[in-house]
């Protein structure tokens, strides 16, 4: 149905007729107001808008991926105060100071050369859904509020269960249900104070001191972050340690001692938060047998797939959800790799009336429709911490329909071939090694350290500084880093919907070159500054010329380093002596210690070695 003719009335038409006797006027104030949602002007800047999403994605190569700025930088741009009035022509204005100012400054997160984070994955689509769902802008908190719109959210999230290969108990269809909410931080709590709130009403309110919590060493810190909010003391949130040799997934038996550590000291297992792909390294942690101990003792396993879960679609990923049937929640974030844009985190649980009962609100007489009585609606305030909400379940159903599962499987198995191609070029360079199997699109990696040079003493100063020096390319790659197990590393993501495989060479070959400069400004730092003394006698004098020469050639491009000489340690520089294992001796000039050579960083200004006052002791 077209909507009534008066709604533009302020637009050129008549002025409406008077109200109770009143007078209407038009002043300049009352027709800028009322152009406000004027469906012409927004018509004439929607195009600019669009245009200029056009252009900006078509020249995002031109852009870094992350700014060289400082704090500050945008606030000493832009005035103190907001205008009085504006300016003529204020959109285009705008829009050309977003051109010139805004976007020099941000981290483009879709950029193909973004490989530093989970993506945020767009799509045309996507883009247009959430302007679709901006311009109706409905407030979808009960049915009664916008029944298509709660409805829409009920059909879509099956649809996407379905196609993410859930268990049919976690669905409506099943008896189940879920939800479309912002992020799976609250996810992770909604399903917590849930959980909370069941099992108090098993043991007393009292007892809320008693309630413990479960997650590993790489559970998202979102978890942390939930507990504390639903009242679940600091020291009573469980951190177990992983492990390289587990793939640092969370250890069954790990968490069954723990569990009954806290049995025994009169404590409450609560809460388990299992992930399927961790945020450093994408760990999958065992669901089927980790929900068995769980079972044990009551406790409510929720599996947060933030990234994973995406890759849920595709046939040859379910057996990571293996044991699914027995998690109370489950959630994950279409809009990291599912093409649909922020914000899109998808939650189902397998008892509704847990949420509702510990989220839920008593139903206010303005909130109530006749419509709805004697029916069981879904009121989705009553599934979240919120009460306004976005209607996000029409970008999500406008993705499915217009992509269908077997695009949106398309679009992971290609980011899923580039990071496979990307991991076997890293084992394809000796210099380098992977720290943990790839799973999906993630890989973790970094440089080895040459013996000579201190091996993994010195690793990990080594690839944070590869890291940087990656990151300073001009136009190079975006790349992130993590540290598992004491391991120090560079993350690849690969995920940006405009990657493709020319991005990905071009990655890795930046990432080498980058490598074999860090490695040869190594090689002459530790050849200037260790310098091998000969056996004594003849040998020793038939040696001191050419040794002359050396020392002089070695002077000159000490001279042409600049370096910083404060060690990892903070000794810095000091002279010292080490066996070879041939059993000669050497005797540096001012020599840093193996493990201190990665501080010796080749760098922009700094104090130059002074190597004439370090002659060697006779």
């Amino acid at each position: 149905m077209a909507p009534p003719s008066h709604c533009h009335t302020f637009n050129g038409g008549a002025p409406l007729p008077p109200q109770n006797g009143a007078i209407s006027v038009d002043t300049p104030a009352t027709a800028q107001c009322a152009r406000m949602l004027d469906a012409e002007e927004f018509r004439r800047q929607g195009h600019q808008v669009v245009d200029f999403i056009a252009d900006y994605l078509a020249g995002l190569g031109e852009y870094p991926v992350h700014p060289s700025v400082t704090p500050g930088f945008l606030r000493r741009q832009l005035p103190a105060d907001a205008p009085s009035r504006p300016e003529p022509d204020a959109f285009a204005a705008a829009l050309r100071d977003v051109r010139d100012i805004i976007l020099p400054g941000l981290t483009h997160w879709q950029s193909p050369r973004h490989f530093a984070h989970f993506p945020a994955s767009s799509s045309t689509v996507g883009a247009l859904g959430e302007a679709l769902a901006a311009g109706i802008n409905v407030v979808p908190f009960t049915w009664a509020a916008s029944p298509a719109a709660t409805e829409l959210e009920m059909v879509v999230i099956d649809w996407l269960g379905k196609a993410l290969h859930l268990p049919g108990s976690l669905l409506f269809a099943g008896g189940g249900g879920g939800t479309i909410l912002g992020t799976s931080c609250e996810a992770i709590l909604c399903a917590l104070v849930a959980a909370r709130d069941r099992k108090l009403a098993e043991i007393g309110g009292k007892r809320i001191g008693d309630l413990v919590v479960y997650g590993s060493d790489q559970t998202h810190f979102a978890f942390r972050k939930a507990a504390r909010i639903a009242g679940i003391q600091r020291d009573h949130c469980r951190e177990i340690p992983t492990y390289r040799d587990d793939m640092f997934a969370l250890s069954p038996a790990e968490l069954r001692a723990a569990m009954q550590g806290d049995v025994d000291a009169g404590l409450v297992p609560l809460f388990l938060c299992a992930t399927v792909g961790t945020t450093q390294t994408t760990a999958v942690d065992p669901i089927r047998e980790l929900c068995t101990v769980a079972a044990t003792h009551g406790v409510w396993v929720h599996v947060d797939a933030a990234y994973a879960g995406s890759a849920l679609v595709c046939p040859e990923f379910r057996d990571v959800i293996a044991g699914a049937e027995a998690v109370d929640s489950f959630s994950m974030n279409a809009h990291k790799w599912l093409l649909a844009n922020n914000d899109c985190c998808a939650m189902w649980v397998k008892t509704p009336s847990a949420l509702v009962s510990a989220l839920g609100t008593e139903q206010e007489y303005i909130l109530k429709d006749a419509a709805a009585d004697g029916h069981d609606v879904v009121d989705y305030k009553d599934w979240s911490t919120t009460l306004t909400r976005r209607f996000r379940a029409l970008k999500l159903w406008l993705v499915l329909r217009c992509y269908g599962v077997e695009g949106l499987r398309c679009h992971v198995r290609s980011h899923v071939r580039m990071a496979a191609a990307f991991e076997g070029m890293v084992r394809a360079d000796a210099r380098f090694e992977l720290v943990t199997p790839r799973r999906f699109a993630l890989v973790c990696f970094r440089l080895r350290s040459p013996e000579k040079y201190g091996g993994e003493k010195t690793a990990n100063e080594l690839n944070r500084r590869l890291l940087e020096e990656v990151n300073a390319a001009s136009s190079g790659p975006y790349m992130s880093s993590g540290k598992v197990g004491g391991v120090y590393m560079l993350r690849c993501a690969v995920g940006s919907t405009l990657t493709e495989e020319r991005h990905v060479r071009d990655a890795w070959k930046v990432v080498q070159d980058r490598a074999t400069s860090l490695l040869r400004k190594m090689e002459i730092i530790y050849s200037v500054l260790v310098k091998p003394r000969n056996g004594r006698g003849d040998t020793a004098k038939a040696a001191a010329g050419a040794r002359d020469d050396d020392d002089s050639a070695k002077k000159a491009r000490a001279r042409q380093l600049t370096v910083r000489t404060t060690s990892i340690n903070g000794a810095g520089c000091r002279p010292a002596e080490e066996e070879d294992a041939d059993g000669a001796r050497r005797q540096p000039y001012g020599k840093l210690a193996v493990e201190d050579l990665y501080a010796v960083v080749v760098i922009g200004e700094a104090t130059p070695v002074n190597f004439s006052s370090r002659r060697r002791a006779k």
